[in-house]
């Protein structure tokens, strides 16, 4: 069904609950393994209509943000998914200490059970009204950000659209569009401090109620960390800062010689080239048509997914005045169908959106038609390298998007990719800073997010920007107010995305071969187990980091 088509119904809380309670009841009364199987087939189909209705909802309030009746369902279920939340965590725990426990782990996988046992941490019914203080206030931030209007030469844009200029080849045109960015960050910087050091405290106060000393462990729930803890991560991060901050700060000093400048300054950020950045030519509607001959020559698996998008229109990818930022690849289970949504806006950007975010929707494809859901609720850094591995192994088709421009894309690609790796951990270890000192002021936020920059990229000079020099840049990162300890999964797998690089550079079907399995595998398996079936180390091993700038470096000097 094509998605301008698919009807939406706004969810009967009362009426899941009812159904939810009767489906409770016969899953205590079991008399056997297989009756309880058959009754999770019906939670199946009742949360199914639930996240279909929920995220029509949340797709077309995020189209555009000013649509009053969207509006209201985005509110509606920012209010009510805590509530039904309370009742599918109940249904979990009566899972979870069945008699027939054995008999649905043949069923549903032993993964099934460690996320159930992680989400009984995570959640309990006294956390309702905080959870749902703590949606209002993420809403609230989404919508500074999103209807942001930035005046610049004559013309008003948001924050996605004024990203072209902030790129510029013009360095004075790159320089009053940062200026006009950070006036517009200035401008709404305390209103930004007051939600988040609300964010902050509410998180803590839930951490609290649950028992932990601080957000930290109910965070790592959160995420579903089923295979690795915190210290794994910063022992990950410590590997980063030694061999992987040296390898990108050779690559910021050979993009210095390249674009001319005698100094890096905050205003040649994600610059690479004297004459521009290599941008797509061609409409949206042409980049869509070459993704479509690109997927149809990669395999006969992602010919029939990206047919499968076109044909249902699972695109909305024009940037607009009044869209939510940023992109996404979500998913209708009742329709079995991945949505695509993203802002266009006249740089690469536009072309990663038909590579990154369809590497998420082709894994999503892959899964529709699997009976056992909890086989495809993968872990987010899971879920990352679907997206970033698709990028390398669509290289070969760059031509094009990008004509002769295609060996500076590729250049400005993994010089970014590598960039992108130390700038991930300083947002997951500002994230830790900040949750182990909950009482932090605002003021302090920012300092230590100016310290984490001298370590993490010491190439970066804000000069004397009121808002950048004073350490704000992290207010424009939107997963930092959204999804707390989210970060690192990108980090962890762009890592495992640039060894699949390494590999498809020695053998492209072994390692297009290695891929497919690892889409398939899905959450079959934990994370640090499935990477080493399809030939990858694990990032959090010693050595890791070593062996992959070694590759790289060999490959990139």
């Amino acid at each position: 069904m094509r998605f301008s088509e698919m009807p939406y119904e706004r969810v009967n809380v009362k009426e899941v609950e009812k159904k939810l309670q009767d489906i409770m009841e016969r899953a205590k009364n079991a008399s056997s393994g297989e009756e309880l199987f058959e009754i999770h087939r019906e939670y199946y189909r009742l949360m199914g209509d639930v996240e279909t209705n929920a995220t029509l909802a949340s797709i077309r309030h995020d189209v555009d943000t000013t649509d009053a009746f969207y509006e209201k369902e985005h509110d509606f279920y920012d209010e009510n998914m805590p509530v039904l939340q309370n009742f599918v965590n109940e249904y979990m725990k009566i899972l979870f200490q069945s008699p027939y426990r054995e008999y649905m782990e043949t069923k549903i996988g032993k993964v099934a059970f460690k996320n159930i046992e992680i989400s009984l941490k995570s959640f309990d019914e006294k956390l309702i009204p905080l959870m749902q203080e703590e949606n209002a206030l993420v809403s609230r931030y989404n919508k500074i950000t999103a209807t942001a209007e930035i005046p610049f030469e004559g013309e008003i844009y948001n924050l996605s659209l004024m990203r072209r200029f902030q790129t510029s080849p013009d360095r004075d045109v790159r320089r009053r569009a940062w200026k006009a960015v950070s006036e517009y960050f200035q401008s709404v910087t305390g209103e930004l401090d007051e939600i988040y050091d609300k964010l902050v405290k509410n998180r803590t106060e839930q951490a609290r109620q649950m028992g932990y000393e601080n957000y930290v462990e109910l965070g790592y729930y959160r995420m579903n960390r089923n295979c690795y803890d915190k210290d794994m991560v910063a022992n990950f991060r410590e590997q980063v800062k030694e061999y992987f901050v040296p390898f990108v700060n050779r690559l910021h000093e050979r993009r210095r010689e390249r674009i001319g400048v005698d100094k890096l300054s905050y205003i040649d950020h994600e610059v690479y080239f004297t004459d521009g950045n290599p941008a797509p030519f061609g409409t949206p509607e042409e980049i869509l048509q070459a993704g479509q001959k690109m997927y149809s020559e990669l395999s006969p698996q992602t010919k029939e997914f990206f047919d499968f998008m076109k044909e249902n229109d699972l695109f909305d990818v024009l940037g607009r005045k009044t869209k939510k930022q940023g992109g996404y690849m979500t998913y209708l289970p009742n329709y079995k169908s991945p949505f695509i949504f993203a802002n266009f806006n006249g740089t690469s950007g536009d072309v990663d959106v038909i590579t990154h975010e369809c590497g998420h929707a082709f894994q999503g494809y892959l899964m529709r038609d699997e009976e056992i859901r909890e086989f495809a609720d993968i872990t987010m850094e899971t879920a990352e390298i679907h997206s970033m591995s698709m990028e390398y192994f669509t290289y070969g088709w760059m031509e094009m998007f990008f004509g002769d421009q295609k060996d500076k894309y590729l250049t400005m690609h993994l010089e970014d990719s590598s960039a992108f790796v130390p700038y991930g951990c300083m947002v997951d270890e500002f994230q830790h800073i900040v949750y182990e000192n909950p009482d932090m002021t605002p003021e302090e936020r920012k300092q230590a997010w100016m310290k984490l920059e001298a370590v993490y990229r010491p190439h970066m000079d804000y000069e004397d920007d009121p808002f950048y020099s004073k350490g704000g840049f992290w207010q424009k990162q939107l997963h930092i107010f959204n999804y707390p300890f989210y970060y690192i999964d990108y980090v962890i797998a762009s890592v495992c995305a640039m060894q699949f690089k390494v590999m498809m550079d020695e053998d492209f079907k072994a390692a297009w071969d290695n891929y497919y399995k690892l889409c398939k595998l899905s959450a079959k398996k934990f994370f640090t187990e499935s990477i080493k079936e399809v030939g990858l180390k694990s990032p959090f091993e010693d050595g890791c980091m070593k062996e992959l700038v070694e590759k790289l470096s060999a490959k990139t000097f």
